[in-house]
């Protein structure tokens, strides 16, 4: 028999342990099931998946075409250890390789995103010699040990001290900003900066650095005007790699299969996971530029998992990379993405304090203010009791997404409907009241 909410939340607090929380503070969400941009509580109640889980359930919830190919999967290979040739490692190396950007050819597979970071860390320092690595305050990267020393964001402190050589970096964005102003005039102050600091750490000491594409939970942020394409250049003027982290942003999120092209840059190294099977499986992969991949033809890439190029994620991976380019998906993110804006822009017109918001494609988030001012209706690493009655609003009225301080995401599936997507925005909506009630004039 199943269990009912109780029971699936008391045992779930009695006998296992939450991320990021002390367990006896947390309230899970129960959920029995999920299909399509909704999931299902053990008495039915129908919740509005408006974040892809933790943006990563790009094609939406058990679809169809992914849950035969899985079965399908379960028949075939599951495991052989990491070094077998398999035909689903064979056949997903060759399809990312046609599908990455410019000649990133070479991938290993791992678990998850903190384990391609992770091991992107050791191939950089082993193709160039030198050991440090430059990341951004506002950055999130990964919870294994060295990618919380990448990550900028306030999860780093708790697992302090780490390992020797990390730098981190103010981001091109200062964190109190009101955005659309002269983007290429904080692009070249921000490029200055940073060849100032590569000159105190010293250049012949930076392997790489590491970026966001377009920063996630701290904020989707899109690089301001010319940066990310400046950014190449002054690494490339001394010879430090650049590593884009794309494990929430690639996959089609931002209206083009990974973020990069955008920009029209080519990343030494590029980081995915969450997008690449759906969140169906665990997998990750690290994709490496040629001149990379030659290095360790010729020299040991020291890095090793159980798990590496598990032939079942492998196939599921394969599955769901066709579905969501055959489905037209990117594309939707992309069409998508001005209606989002258009709700964004209203929501901010009729509530005060509803500061404003971003998107790019379906990665989109709204800022809540506090005053007339502008300033955060939270504090930095810091709540607001206006916005933790917002999440509860939206949970009693079925729309799932996170709450962030002061703001809130807005990452549904990439399958959405126009008439979805504006369903989750009508119960925003509603909720808003709640800030606007302690908004300061």
């Amino acid at each position: 028999m199943s269990m009912t909410s109780e029971e699936m939340i008391s045992a779930c607090l009695e006998h296992t342990m939450f991320s990021w929380s002390a367990t006896g503070k947390v309230a899970p969400l129960p959920i029995a099931r999920s299909e399509g941009v909704y999931m299902y509580t053990p008495e039915g109640q129908r919740i509005l998946d408006f974040n892809s889980q933790l943006m990563s359930v790009n094609i939406g919830h058990s679809h169809p075409k992914l849950v035969a190919a899985i079965k399908q999967a379960a028949e075939g290979l599951h495991y052989v250890y990491p070094g077998a040739a398999t035909e689903p490692r064979a056949r997903l190396g060759k399809r990312l390789a046609e599908l990455c950007p410019g000649d990133i050819n070479s991938f290993f597979f791992t678990l998850g995103g903190a384990e391609a970071n992770e091991n992107a860390i050791k191939a950089a320092r082993l193709y160039t010699g030198r050991a440090k690595i430059l990341s951004s305050y506002r950055s999130y990267h990964g919870a294994t040990n060295a990618c919380m020393q990448l990550t900028g964001d306030p999860r780093r402190l708790h697992n302090e001290p780490g390992g020797p050589g990390y730098v981190h970096v103010m981001p091109p964005w200062p964190y109190e900003y009101s955005f659309g102003a002269d983007e290429a005039q904080i692009t070249e102050n921000h490029l200055r900066y940073l060849e100032e600091v590569i000159t105190y750490e010293g250049p012949d000491q930076i392997a790489a650095m590491f970026v966001e594409t377009v920063v996630g939970t701290n904020g989707i942020l899109p690089p301001p005007a010319g940066w990310l394409q400046g950014l190449r250049t002054l690494l490339d003027k001394y010879g430090i790699l650049l590593v884009c982290d794309e494990v929430m942003c690639g996959w089609g999120r931002t209206g083009k299969l990974f973020a990069v092209e955008h920009y029209d840059v080519v990343p030494d190294i590029l980081t995915m996971a969450k997008g690449l099977t759906s969140s169906a499986v665990p997998l990750g992969a690290m994709g490496v530029r040629a001149k990379i991949a030659d290095h360790f033809r010729d020299n040991v890439f020291w890095g090793g998992l159980t798990y590496n190029a598990h032939a079942f994620a492998c196939n599921v991976a394969l599955a769901a990379i066709d579905i969501l380019i055959d489905e037209g998906m990117v594309e939707n993110a992309a069409t998508l993405e001005h209606v989002m804006r258009s709700e964004i822009e209203r929501l901010t017109a009729k509530h005060p304090s509803v500061r404003g918001g971003r998107c790019i494609g379906l990665f989109g988030i709204i800022d809540v203010q506090r005053n007339a001012a502008g300033d955060s209706i939270a504090p930095y690493n810091g709540t607001h009791p206006a916005m933790q009655q917002l999440a509860g609003f939206f949970r009693d009225q079925g729309l799932f997404t996170l709450m962030h301080w002061g703001s809130f995401m807005c990452n549904p599936p990439l399958c959405i409907t126009k008439a979805q997507l504006l369903e989750g925005f009508e119960i925003i909506d509603r909720g808003l009241d709640t800030t606007d009630a302690v908004f300061e004039a």
